[in-house]
């Protein structure tokens, strides 16, 4: 099948790439003229585990091509995905001006049938502004789809080539019919496709979304809880855990979550339900304790230091918003480096993939370490943000010989309490 995506960040690179793996004929559109002369030289501009093989070979196939040109894409694809960033709006609902501006576009540049497939995450009824903001100068037959994308960062490549489930939001029988034959070779085990209106499927990786970041949420409220009244979360979350109607992921306790998907999709949602005159509480909420969590080291560092953090060395190791992705956006570690800087603390960061992004962003707010144990020299302290694998199973004498203060503050629980106490270590985490 010919498809074209349009926008080339996690979502649009990912799915391109995925569909040409499997024969389809590929072609990504962006507007970005160096990112895409990037591209065609077989640069990834992202990191994302086993994408680059991926890559290199559907473009060696002649599978996968990428262009600056919106009529090239629209000219080859039958298949026209939308993977545009809807980035959060100062009221935090999510902004539709580059999926709309570019379905403008279209209307006037297609010239036969097309199924147009919203993949990025939209608000409900954003497939209805779709339609409108085409078929005003459109003068051939389309379909507009929903079809949200249930991709993990770190993950994205399995997510999409092994997907649990495919939801797709048509009213149209030939889009459906499209959309089941580019999806089939994806789900040969059985994994279901779901059909759905669009509005239900538009609806639904808000949901699914919201929920995660709740069960993430009540779990950081239990762990500080535990801190209270001295109970253990690590056994608390077991035991919650092994009862299946729970299950036993995101059950674990840190430091907040971040990125690009379940803080924006909450607030969204929350919004939308705010203009449907519903009020969310449970996301309300939600959206305020995760702020809160985000900076619950602080509290236990500035008393570690009697409140004195001027000119104090702190390590941080991690800056991702979570492990395999060079992603900073709505990183917690974002949140806790601005914090300690602001109470005077010096700052040299560690992180595999995620220190050239955040060098963009803070300068030379704080100094970067080319290895983990760099970060770590004459520090009074060493801050854990990110739970990289890398940082499960360091060697402790050699941290103990490099930190000027043998203490450890962990946001995301990397350490047995007992193991590390016999390190001689000082150590501080959550909700243990």
């Amino acid at each position: 099948m010919k498809v074209s995506v349009i926008g080339t960040g996690y979502v649009g690179l990912v799915t391109g790439t995925c569909l040409a793996e499997t024969g389809n004929e590929v072609v990504c559109v962006d507007i970005d003229e160096s990112k895409v002369e990037k591209m065609r030289n077989g640069v990834v501009p992202i990191y994302e585990p086993h994408l680059d093989v991926l890559f290199e070979r559907n473009i060696k196939a002649k599978r996968l091509r990428f262009t600056t040109s919106l009529q090239d894409g629209l000219d080859h694809g039958d298949i026209i995905f939308l993977a545009l960033p809807t980035p959060e709006g100062e009221d935090g609902s999510a902004d539709l001006k580059y999926v709309l501006g570019v379905a403008g576009e279209i209307g006037m540049l297609i010239d036969k049938y097309k199924v147009i497939v919203d993949k990025s995450t939209v608000p409900v009824g954003t497939s209805e502004k779709v339609r409108e903001a085409i078929a005003k100068n459109a003068k051939t037959e389309f379909d507009v789809v929903s079809n949200p994308e249930f991709l993990r960062e770190g993950f994205a490549v399995d997510d999409f080539l092994k997907p649990e489930r495919i939801v797709v939001g048509a009213s149209s029988e030939r889009a459906i019919k499209a959309m089941q034959r580019l999806y089939k070779p994806f789900v040969r085990s059985g994994n279901p496709v779901i059909i759905m209106d669009e509005k239900s499927a538009e609806l639904t990786k808000y949901a699914a979304n919201s929920f995660l970041a709740t069960k993430i949420t009540f779990m950081n409220e239990i762990a500080n809880f535990c801190e209270l009244v001295g109970a253990d979360v690590d056994k608390v979350r077991i035991g919650m855990g092994t009862d299946s109607r729970i299950g036993k992921r995101f059950l674990f306790p840190g430091i907040g979550y971040g990125g690009s998907c379940f803080p924006k999709d909450v607030k969204a949602l929350h919004k939308s339900g705010k203009d449907a005159d519903y009020d969310f509480k449970i996301l309300d909420s939600v959206i305020q304790v995760n702020k809160k969590q985000k900076v619950a080291l602080i509290p236990k560092i500035k008393n570690y230091f009697d409140g004195d953090l001027k000119g104090k060395k702190i390590g941080i190791w991690g800056l991702a918003f979570k492990p395999e992705t060079d992603d900073i956006r709505e990183a917690p570690a974002l949140d806790v480096i601005e914090e300690l800087l602001e109470l005077g603390a010096k700052i040299t960061a560690f992180d595999p993939e995620a220190m050239e992004n955040v060098q963009k962003k803070l300068g030379d707010q704080i100094s970067f370490a080319p290895g983990m144990y760099g970060a770590l020299e004459d520090a009074d302290a060493l801050v854990i943000c990110t739970e990289w694998g890398v940082f499960r199973n360091p060697n402790f004498q050699v941290m103990k010989e490099l930190l000027k203060g043998d203490v450890i503050f962990d946001g995301r629980n990397l350490y047995d309490l007992e193991e590390i106490k016999a390190e001689g270590f000082h150590y501080e985490s959550i909700g243990r």
